[in-house]
């Protein structure tokens, strides 16, 4: 029914067969059913008297509209028992190009379905059955909040670990065999490897591989990084959970997670997980278990470089290595100026902490600078909401004084105990009390390059230069004021 005037006027009543034969209105539902709807059309017209009028209407709409759905002719691809998965996909594919494209999982699931098993029931569930995707959004999910940090993780992401286990099988098998070299097959986990994942394989390594992604939550939570909001790479977190699946409880190890977090800095800071990743998921994979048991150091160690400019030019989240030096921070000790709390995952969580400007940004373009400069990580650091109210847009000579008078909101803090706080954020304490932006940026990007080259184990490339400029404070100053120009 049809009704406007919050239902009080009728303008179009189809509720019964009779109001739509009435109306010549023919139903959707009845589109393969005419010879049952016409009976009772006839039947109807003939009592009322206007059949003879209606009729050839109704033979037009069934010659013209109807029998095109009946006689519609349904293309059919026929294929083979020997056609390869890869040409099967390849057809789906073309077939499909004007509905939703097909991903690996899509596909996977299809051919499972063939041996009757309901991949997509195990990642979403069903029946009140809980899938994989649901207890990988529960795990390590802080209280409040509604998932966890590996609730990112896609169906495609959990093929792909699996494939690594697989393809590993299958290559260890080919080298007891005697092959070696190009004759190996290789440890991937591209998209034609998730296409050729035998069910077999998947039940093998499904429950392990879970198991994987959740430690995998717990190892990120030990660098501090909760949310996925803070997540530098969705794609790294792969290797990572492949990694702690096949090494086991090994990783609880302090030695063992020391080189796990330096494995994963080099991937945040040399920003090496930002794309065509698969062939580095594979290596990394193989390399970094080896290492654990004292093999070679793995490729995204040694390539791992990061180079001293690039802290000037990291201004938004959108940067692995910007997210990757604000858990930082929180890792090494840092505590809030106002609470002195350090940011464990309670007080992450209930004191709202975030990056904040530490010379405050209307303070900044007071003095003429620009985004280009007071936007840098380097004049970022995690602060709780309080705080950063606090702080405002002021001086930090002026807020600092105001943290340690006290007032309605905060206890006075000791000036000594506030010292204590920024030096924990790596921050100069007399630069920052006497407004001196050049000073506290020059040294804070010198002591920042020093906790990302220990979190990495590599040298910073560049970081000579910024030694020489410290030397010569009208540099700073000289640059600063070019930037701000």
């Amino acid at each position: 029914m049809l009704a406007t005037d919050f239902g009080r006027e009728v303008l179009l009543d189809l509720t019964t067969a009779e109001r739509e034969f009435d109306l010549l209105m023919y139903p959707v539902s009845m589109a393969f059913r005419w010879d049952d709807w016409q009976k009772h059309f006839i039947e109807h017209s003939m009592k009322k008297g206007d059949f003879s009028e209606k009729w050839e209407v109704i033979k037009s709409f069934k010659e013209n509209v109807l029998d095109n759905f009946a006689k519609y002719q349904v293309p059919v691809i026929a294929l083979g028992p020997n056609t390869s998965k890869e040409a099967v996909c390849v057809v789906f594919e073309k077939v499909n190009t004007g509905g939703k494209p097909l991903d690996a999982f899509e596909l996977v699931t299809a051919m499972y379905a063939a041996a009757g098993h309901e991949l997509r029931r195990d990642w979403y569930g069903k029946e009140g059955e809980t899938g994989r995707q649901h207890r990988l959004a529960e795990a390590m999910r802080p209280a409040g909040q509604e998932v966890g940090i590996v609730a990112g993780v896609s169906n495609t992401d959990f093929l792909q670990a699996i494939s690594l286990f697989y393809s590993r099988e299958r290559r260890r098998a080919a080298a007891g065999g005697g092959k070696h070299g190009k004759e190996l097959p290789a440890v991937t986990a591209n998209r034609a490897a998730l296409l050729n994942l035998p069910l077999d394989a998947y039940k093998q390594y499904q429950d392990r591989v879970e198991q994987g992604f959740v430690q995998a939550a717990k190892f990120l939570h030990t660098l501090n990084i909760y949310r996925i909001f803070d997540l530098p790479y969705q794609s790294q977190v792969v290797p990572l959970a492949a990694i702690l699946a096949d090494i086991g409880d090994a990783w609880s190890h302090e030695g063992n997670r020391a080189k796990l977090a330096q494995w994963y800095w080099s991937g945040v800071f040399g920003e090496l997980y930002g794309s065509t990743v698969d062939s580095r998921i594979a290596r990394d994979f193989m390399e970094v278990p080896e290492w654990l048991k004292g093999g070679e150091t793995p490729s995204t160690v040694r390539e791992g470089t990061f180079h001293a400019d690039r802290l000037k030019t990291m201004r938004m989240r959108l940067s692995a290595a910007y997210k990757g030096v604000n858990a930082l921070l929180m890792k090494e000790g840092a505590r809030d100026f106002r609470s002195g709390q350090k940011f464990d995952h309670a007080i992450f969580f209930g004191e709202n902490v975030d990056i904040h400007h530490i010379f405050p940004k209307a303070w900044c373009e007071a003095q003429g600078f620009k985004p280009d400069v007071y936007d840098s990580i380097i004049n970022k650091t995690p602060l709780s909401y309080r705080t950063n109210r606090i702080i405002g847009g002021a001086a930090p000579s002026s807020y600092l004084g105001k943290l340690e008078a006290g007032g309605p909101e905060t206890p006075a803090i000791a000036p000594g105990n506030l010292d204590d706080y920024l030096q924990s954020h790596l921050i100069d304490p007399a630069k920052l009390r006497s407004d001196d932006f050049a000073g506290f940026m020059q040294a804070r990007q010198r002591l920042l390059l020093r906790l990302i080259e220990q979190a990495t184990g590599q040298p910073i490339s560049g970081v000579e230069s910024v030694e020489e400029d410290e030397s010569d404070e009208e540099t700073v100053e000289a640059s600063l004021t070019i930037a701000a120009a």
